[in-house]
């Protein structure tokens, strides 16, 4: 895969992006990443790339001219290279929200531009050549650089190769709909706190229905807006409704607790 990202600032990519996983994945050529300074492509004799909005209203605006020209030397060089033109995403406020399995339906393109804004905004004639249009949450950050990066992290890891354990991918939160369960390393206890039982017992079946119970557990107490009733098995609803008993009942302990330790007080 190719990635393309154009920004005004491109020494913001050059730590996070070439450490860990990602570097790694650049250093193996499973992807190739390559950051722009769309400044260098103004025609603005001082070198500027934004201006006043017409019409009026606070804050500058980035002119369409840099970008789109910037775009198009790197569509070039990538199409020289053998990739695609692929498609081009803007980093907006106004974005549909950036979830897991968009991350896994990008990770099958083999070319992505990143477009990176700063400033107020932009000139809407850059939409010209976005694809798609993105966003990280209901927050407003100083520019695209940091959410670029969130998303190249989240897709790069999808892409074949990348993580030394293909599964590792595919059981994280997320990827089967579902958080993930806890997890526990050595020692077997510390401070007073136990690794459950059924983690060590070597019974890979028990094993199994433990993580779905307890992801189910997590999902429910947590996210609950992430269960898919319809597409849980047989076998996750009954854990499932295990689960809502159990917590049913341990919130009614809990009530009862407090109810007595209010009483005595009394």
């Amino acid at each position: 895969m190719r990635i393309d990202v154009l920004s005004l600032f491109p020494e913001m990519f050059s730590v996070p992006m070439h450490d860990s996983i990602i570097g790694k994945a650049i250093e193996n050529h499973i992807i190739d990443l390559d950051v722009t300074n769309f400044r260098e492509f103004t025609t603005d004799k001082h070198r500027h790339v934004d201006d006043y909005p017409f019409g009026g209203g606070a804050g500058m605006l980035l002119q369409a001219q840099p970008i789109l020209d910037a775009y198009d030397h790197t569509k070039q060089t990538a199409e020289a290279a053998g990739y695609p033109k692929g498609k081009v995403i803007l980093m907006d406020p106004a974005g549909k929200p950036f979830k897991q399995h968009d991350a896994e339906e990008l990770s099958h393109d083999d070319h992505l531009t990143f477009i990176c804004g700063h400033y107020e905004g932009y000139d809407e004639r850059i939409r010209s050549i976005v694809t798609d249009e993105y966003s990280l949450g209901d927050f407003v950050l100083t520019g695209g650089e940091l959410p670029a990066m969130v998303m190249i992290d989240a897709i790069t890891r999808l892409i074949p190769g990348v993580l030394g354990n293909h599964q590792s991918s595919v059981e994280e939160s997320f990827s089967t709909g579902l958080l993930e369960e806890p997890q526990y390393t050595r020692p077997a206890e510390f401070r007073g706190m136990k690794v459950p039982e059924v983690l060590m017992n070597g019974d890979h079946k028990k094993i199994a229905l433990w993580n779905q119970k307890e992801a189910l557990r997590r999902t429910y107490l947590r996210r609950p807006d992430l269960i898919d009733h319809h597409n849980l098995t047989s076998t996750q609803k009954k854990l499932l409704a295990d689960v809502r008993i159990e917590e049913e009942e341990k919130q009614a302990a809990e009530d009862t607790d407090k109810k007595n330790t209010f009483t005595d007080d009394e």
